[in-house]
């Protein structure tokens, strides 16, 4: 394709636009919180607590209270049934569905035109800018982006409104050089039904030249599996051979690179990931091979920050990126031009460098363990179901766990864990999984000293397929959706043994 060198120079020129981002986050920030305030002053919520008079951030902290869901619901009701100017000066016709991963009710993000062109597509160009001045003999724009995402549908509240997965709307609305590099069609990315779905785009994607992939990992491990179903093949790179980059978000891709790895064999492959949300594109793994993700400071959105360890105080502390420390578990607390307001996103970050700011998703604040004062965060699980798997050659399809109360039996954490590839020794997996959590978890291992608090947890091996039918039963296949990792309460892991009998159980 005569176009693709052209793209790839086209995106190593830009790299220099992100000097902002790396070399003057905390300026940038300023800026964007008085565009945000300058444009939010004549909107209903702006004149509600005074934007005209906010002349800085000390200010905008003590007139705007911290904000969730159900705080701006009513706003955003209003707005979808037709109202404007009321958290964003912009008329607002489209909605991000959230899958709402720490409970079963959906959550309609507004998504405004700003929105989409200053953050998340934006986010896109800065994603592939990256890559290109990374590897710039780069080869991606000579095939197509295989674009792995969900469904929308019309929001029956007006008829001038609609709603579907954040990737949906993001089709939807495709700048025309993207369109024209993407499979596949949109008549089948769009598609309601998952199991259909994936059927049709396997097939239309088949005899594609694809060089790159974006979409979350679980469902992208199914669609491999479809493929090499249907084709006989043992390795995805006999379908793709010039399958180069793998764009991934939404949740950790510690426990799945090894299945990628095992599917897509041969030199060359690059896993890139992202953190793009329905409320904003965030971070961008700049530096290929590193864990962490730059925070992006420029794409209109003002970032404000929670220790986690004092979220429940009253009155916690907020604080914005200039006084954030390295190895501390924050909170997330955003204002975005789509009209969220100090929204408290409900993901957890750690940086791990301040200059510039670079982090890893440590988790979210409702979807963690902590029945015994133990702490034990999203990544911290990764870890601990990675070297388990490291240790005994097993390969972990899906997981999740959840506590077991004193009242019950031995107090402890049972995890429910479907295996791809299952462990050599199941007694070695769970030692294994029990000894990294006490190594990356202080909170935990104190937990664990002689049994007092927590005892040695429990692994169910569960059936194969039982992740997916739950999924299907819930009406959560595909899209963004993901299987919740940890829960505080049992009502995820009960559903899931009440519909089968244990194939195993170890302690």
């Amino acid at each position: 394709m005569i176009l693709g060198p052209l793209i790839s120079w086209y995106f190593r020129q830009r790299i220099n636009s992100l000097e902002d981002v790396l070399y003057k986050p905390l300026d940038t920030q300023e800026r964007m919180l008085q565009n945000l305030l300058e444009a939010g002053r004549y909107t209903e919520f702006g004149r509600l607590h005074n934007f005209a008079g906010i002349q800085n951030y000390e200010q905008f902290k003590r007139q705007v209270p911290l904000q969730d869901y159900e705080s701006l619901k009513p706003y955003i009701e209003r707005t979808m049934a037709g109202e404007q100017g009321l958290l964003w000066p912009g008329d607002i016709y489209w909605f991000a569905k959230s899958s709402g991963t720490t409970n079963d009710k959906s959550k309609f993000i507004p998504v405004s035109f700003e929105s989409l062109e200053e953050c998340h597509f934006k986010g896109g160009r800065d994603v592939l800018t990256f890559y290109c001045a990374s590897f710039p003999d780069t080869k991606i724009f000579e095939g197509k982006n295989l674009l792995i995402g969900g469904s929308h549908s019309v929001n029956q509240h007006n008829e001038n409104s609609w709603y579907g997965d954040l990737s949906a709307v993001l089709m939807n609305h495709m700048p025309v050089w993207a369109s024209f590099l993407k499979t596949p069609d949109l008549s089948i990315a769009l598609m309601e039904h998952w199991e259909e779905k994936l059927e049709k785009m396997a097939e239309a994607t088949l005899h594609e030249h694809v060089t790159s992939i974006s979409g979350v990992p679980t469902w992208t491990l199914v669609l491999f599996q479809r493929l090499l179903d249907m084709t006989g093949k043992k390795n995805i790179r006999e379908i793709w051979p010039d399958l180069e980059l793998y764009i991934h978000g939404g949740v950790s891709f510690v426990p799945y690179y090894d299945q990628f790895s095992s599917l897509i064999q041969g030199s060359g492959m690059q896993y890139l990931e992202t953190y793009n949300a329905s409320e904003g594109f965030f971070g961008i793994q700049d530096v290929p091979g590193a864990r962490e993700m730059l925070l992006m400071t420029d794409y209109g959105v003002f970032y404000e920050f929670i220790p986690t360890d004092r979220m429940d105080e009253a009155e916690p502390p907020v604080y914005p990126l200039s006084e954030v420390q390295a190895g501390v578990n924050y909170a997330l607390v955003i204002s975005t031009n789509s009209g969220l307001w100090r929204y408290q996103l409900g993901d957890t970050i750690t940086f791990s460098s301040t200059s510039p700011y670079r982090f890893t998703i440590s988790g979210r604040t409702r979807l963690f363990m902590n029945a015994f004062g133990e702490e034990l965060m999203i990544d911290n699980a990764d870890r601990a179901i990675r070297e388990a798997c490291a240790a005994t050659a097993a390969r972990v399809r899906e997981y999740t766990a959840a506590p077991v109360y004193m009242s019950a039996e031995e107090p402890g954490h049972e995890w429910l864990v479907e295996f791809e590839q299952a462990p050599d020794d199941i007694q070695r997996f769970t030692e294994v999984l029990d000894q990294t959590l006490k190594a990356c978890n202080s909170d935990y291992e104190a937990k664990r000293q002689k049994d007092l608090a927590l005892h040695m947890p429990k692994v169910r091996v569960v059936p194969e397929g039982i992740f997916h039918a739950w999924m299907k039963q819930r009406g959560k296949l595909g899209g963004q959706h993901k299987v919740p990792r940890l829960c505080n309460d049992r009502r995820y892991v009960d559903e899931i043994l009440g519909m089968f009998r244990p194939a195993q159980q170890r302690g």
